[in-house]
């Protein structure tokens, strides 16, 4: 029976696309999550504009150091050589090009990549944050998100129609029901989620898909 990945789960398949010595920005939601699943014997470096650069997994309130904290507010483990500085610098690495690679949420990503983020224009709010900066300054961007909106419409199609963040910036779409590549040829679907066929996800997708020769299911 098929069954979208949770949360936890997602953020673990992103967690695989950091390589050592990668250093990594990780946005609001469930990007936050992904720091808590870097194995042991590789060597991660988390930045985040509040200004914390070499910061560990997400803690619980018991083991919070109040003036320690991730973009989404979260408290995180302290690591042996950790900075800590102003949001001017840490915007400065950001734009500087210092970031390898960012994860970031996203409410629509078209299929050459254009980043929707920042604003729902039906409620008429928005919060620009970091997200315009990582979109032009990281070396590689990873949207991770549900694939559909709470009524089911697709969040990947062909032209996004709310604000958008950037431009041809996404490279990788990691959502609840599969894995997906960005490329000039368009959009390439590289993993499934258990029980879910390559027909499932398309139906639940505006652009058309091209399936990865070595189509597999999730692996964590």
């Amino acid at each position: 029976m098929s069954e979208p990945m949770g949360r936890e789960v997602m953020a673990m398949r992103v967690a695989r696309e950091f390589q050592d010595g990668d250093v990594v920005n990780l946005g609001i939601g469930i990007p936050t999550l992904a720091s808590s699943f870097i194995p042991d014997e590789r060597q991660v470096t988390f930045h985040s504009e509040s200004g914390v650069l070499g910061y560990g997994e997400v803690l619980g309130d018991e083991d919070a150091d109040i003036d320690l904290i991730n973009a989404g507010g979260q408290f995180v483990a302290p690591l042996p050589g950790m900075s800590v500085f102003g949001s001017v610098e840490a915007f400065a690495m950001i734009r500087g090009g210092h970031i390898d690679v960012t994860v970031l949420g996203a409410l629509q990503v078209s299929e050459r990549g254009d980043l929707a983020n920042w604003m729902f224009p039906e409620r008429g709010i928005g919060n620009v944050g970091g997200a315009m900066d990582l979109a032009a300054g990281a070396r590689r961007m990873i949207v991770v998100m549900e694939h559909t909106t709470r009524e089911g419409l697709p969040r990947i199609v062909k032209a996004c129609d709310y604000p958008i963040t950037g431009l041809s910036c996404v490279d990788l779409i990691v959502t609840n029901i599969g894995v997906i590549k960005v490329t000039r040829e368009g959009l390439v679907l590289k993993e499934t989620a258990p029980g879910f066929s390559p027909e499932d996800i398309q139906a639940q997708t505006e652009p058309k898909l091209i399936v990865a020769p070595d189509l597999k299911e999730v692996e964590l």
